[in-house]
């Protein structure tokens, strides 16, 4: 379980949990890994049993290890309960349930199918690695990353307003692979008036990837019609609040499960004011300004007692990377305390296999 918890972290955080896999021969020897790569690609249990396969490994009878309830549902990709039956494996222990209600039963259905189900071991490993995205489901909303490109005194803008570009080349591409995975792109209506920007998925040409957010506006005043973030292709939408939780709520009703909140500092402000950012992303430029637009306002702290308190991330690829001149720092919200999850269940649960 160590070793599928430790390949869940080399995936991105987002609509989807962070899961690894380990397919184990009878003696207990690992003969392939897997992990979730993001929305659309193979599930962690699928992963492992493609790379089994390209190794030319018989996986009958063996023992899949893995860190979520194999899913049961067919969505993007197949559902994993069935490919791990298909498979010939005989044996399943994961540790937390996917509380996930389309993609659940996944356990039920491989008992049914005649597989071995043991679960619980590692249980609160595997709450604490996914902890905000069980919270995001648990609330019916999207999973939140926030970005912020700024100077390393906090600006991301100079006192005239130019903000472009604080970031790097590499933070910049960087930026637009993580578009090329989310749902929906937010920012409210200051952004839009004063930058206005496209919002939209573009390789190193500047050519737009093939698959594209929504670019979604929150805030009271109109976005004009000639603005580029409505484009041409229909996936535009304006949302007329400034309340964080009824901007996730209208984007959750129409499908969205993974949002990045892009600004301008306001917004980022009201959003981690709410206590609605799952995760933040952080491009730190080796520039001074001094003065001009704070990265962020408003976030209604007074005393050093009421400050938020972030950790490291270490999933998809590292809590603090180097890119160009800048810094990518990944942060997760620090748990207040630590949490039991539901099932109860921990490492000695296992012994209760059925």
């Amino acid at each position: 379980m160590e070793a599928a918890l430790a390949a869940a972290l080399r995936g991105p955080r987002g609509a989807n949990p962070l899961v690894g896999a380990v397919v184990l021969d009878a003696d207990g020897t690992q003969l392939a890994t897997g992990y979730h790569r993001g929305a659309g690609t193979a599930h962690a249990e699928a992963d492992a049993i493609a790379a089994a396969k390209k190794a030319g490994t018989d996986l009958r009878g063996t023992t899949m290890v893995v860190t979520l309830e194999p899913c049961n549902h067919t969505g993007r990709t197949g559902p994993c309960a069935q490919a791990i039956i298909d498979a010939g494996i005989a044996r399943v222990v994961y540790a937390v349930d996917d509380p996930h209600d389309p993609a659940a039963g996944g356990a039920r259905t491989l008992r049914a199918a005649g597989v071995l189900v043991a679960d619980g071991l590692g249980a609160q490993e595997a709450f604490e690695l996914n902890r905000d995205w069980f919270a995001a489901v648990a609330a019916r909303r999207p999973f939140v990353t926030l970005h912020i490109a700024q100077t390393v005194d906090g600006r991301i803008a100079a006192a005239d307003g130019t903000s472009q570009w604080i970031s790097s080349p590499e933070s910049l591409a960087d930026n637009h692979g993580l578009r090329g995975l989310i749902d929906a792109i937010l920012v409210g209506t200051e952004t839009v008036l004063v930058d206005d920007p496209r919002l939209t998925a573009r390789d190193a040409n500047g050519e737009q990837h093939g698959k594209q957010p929504l670019r979604a506006v929150m805030g009271l005043r109109e976005v004009p019609a000639a603005a580029a973030i409505r484009g041409t292709d229909g996936k535009f939408l304006h949302l007329p609040t400034r309340d964080p939780a009824e901007a996730l709520e209208a984007l959750f009703a129409r499908g969205i499960r993974h949002v990045m909140v892009e600004g301008g500092s306001r917004i980022l402000g009201a959003f981690l004011a709410a206590g609605l950012v799952d995760e933040l992303i952080v491009y730190l430029a080796p520039t001074l300004l001094g003065s001009g637009t704070p990265a962020l306002r408003e976030l209604g702290i007074t005393t050093l007692a009421d400050a938020q308190h972030w950790s490291w991330d270490d999933a998809g690829g590292g809590a603090v990377q180097r890119l160009g001149r800048d810094l990518r720092l990944h942060l997760k919200p620090l748990a207040k305390a630590t949490e039991d999850h539901a099932s109860g269940k921990d490492a000695e649960a296992i012994e209760g296999e059925h």
